[in-house]
């Protein structure tokens, strides 16, 4: 399994970024993928989650309106576009694939392979 981030860049407020998440390894159409976001001394926090078929998405709530998850089954791609972007965005941005497809929710517990991260500084 190997999921790989990227997209990653220093922007300013109110700009925007799009993360890109190239999976391999497992069925991709079958898992719930996800974004989730570490800051420097900060705890891990989901951002959004997407389900099976990307018929049905979640985000937390400070992302609500401005951060779109997409995905295309066809290329194993997991996307993360970021509108208005805020320096509290500033994080390293993980992907995640959780097995269960049932149980997209916006927990890492049910996640358990994960990429590297891209990092995202906002000023």
């Amino acid at each position: 399994v190997q999921l790989v981030e990227s997209g990653g860049a220093s922007v300013h407020s109110g700009e925007s970024l799009e993360l890109s998440c190239q999976a391999s390894g497992f069925t991709y159409a079958t898992y719930c993928m996800g974004w989730f976001r570490q800051a420097p001394g900060q705890k891990r926090e989901a951002v959004a989650a997407i389900s099976p078929g990307g018929g049905s998405s979640i985000y937390t709530d400070p992302v609500q309106g401005r951060f779109t998850i997409t995905r295309d089954n066809s290329k194993g791609t997991l996307y993360l576009r970021m509108d208005s972007l805020k320096p509290e965005d500033t994080a390293m941005y993980y992907c995640a694939a959780n097995p269960l497809g049932g149980r997209c929710f916006l927990n890492d517990r049910y996640f358990d392979h994960w990429g590297q991260g891209t990092q995202v500084t906002v000023s």
